[in-house]
């Protein structure tokens, strides 16, 4: 009797922690860095649509709930239509989008507590009709907060990406948000050294927030090292015109750094 109570309870407390799939995508992965301005944002999209690149069906969510940056990056100002209580991603560039920017006013500061932002995310999770997606790429804001928490504690998340500048000071956030996924068990893919260095006119390499601090919190963690993007103006040109590199210009050499990335990603997760 002993056991079969037992058996019970472990099988409600499983049932109760047990992470749902968003409906309509085969696999979530979400990059993070628990550090706002290492370009997340930017990467998030990019990645996304180097994925597209490889002829797979791509959505991209956009979680920061308070500071969405989705609207401007690929120039979406209208609203997602709503079909029998399902919110209807908008497609743009081939790639199903959903963002708490679509539903607001640019200039509408996001006044919330935290039980509305996990409200969002969930309504995000639960009541969109994505459709048919190998990859959901989810952008997650700074910090280590509600919305993190949401994703790793009820949704089925597959993998994390975590992208960070390699100075110190972003690092120190960066080894929280590894930290928090480790806890949480959530996968994480690997690291991303953004804005690593710049080429100069003069053909020189200038670290100017440092020099291999990704690499170096990769191996102390344990963790894979993806690789580095370098520091280059077209990449924010092209963001602030609604259309991001990879889809501006597929062949510059920031776009081919996206579709390794994009190459290693859909390794992993469906073979070559």
């Amino acid at each position: 009797m002993t056991d079969e109570k037992t058996s019970i309870n472990d099988a409600r407390r499983s049932k109760r922690f047990e992470k749902n799939p968003i409906k309509g995508t085969k696999f979530t992965i979400v990059i993070s860095s628990a550090k706002g301005g290492v370009g997340k944002s930017t990467f998030a999209s990019n990645l996304a649509l180097a994925l597209k690149n490889l002829n797979l069906k791509i959505g991209l969510l956009d979680a920061d709930i308070y500071g969405p940056s989705l609207p401007k990056l690929f120039s979406i100002n209208h609203k997602p239509e709503s079909i029998e209580g399902k919110l209807i991603p908008i497609k743009k560039y081939n790639i199903q989008c959903i963002s708490m920017g679509f539903l607001t006013e640019e200039q509408t500061p996001m006044i919330w507590r935290g039980p509305m932002v996990t409200s969002a995310i969930k309504t995000f999770t639960q009541k969109v009709d994505w459709n048919n997606l190998d990859f959901i790429i989810v952008d997650m804001p700074p910090g280590t907060g509600d919305t993190q928490l949401t994703f790793a504690q009820e949704v089925k998340v597959d993998g994390a990406i975590i992208v960070s500048t390699p100075q110190e000071l972003a690092l120190q956030d960066v080894k929280r948000g590894i930290a928090m996924f480790d806890k949480l068990n959530v996968k994480i893919i690997g690291l991303v050294d953004n804005m690593s260095f710049f080429i100069g006119d003069d053909g020189k390499k200038y670290s100017i927030f440092g020099d291999g601090g990704v690499k170096k919190t990769s191996i102390e963690f344990d963790k894979n090292f993806l690789g580095a993007i370098p520091i280059n103006s077209d990449v924010g040109k092209f963001g602030d015109q609604g259309k991001p590199i990879v889809e501006s210009e597929p062949e510059h050499e920031i776009s081919k750094i996206y579709l390794n990335f994009a190459k290693q990603i859909k390794s992993i997760y469906l073979g070559d």
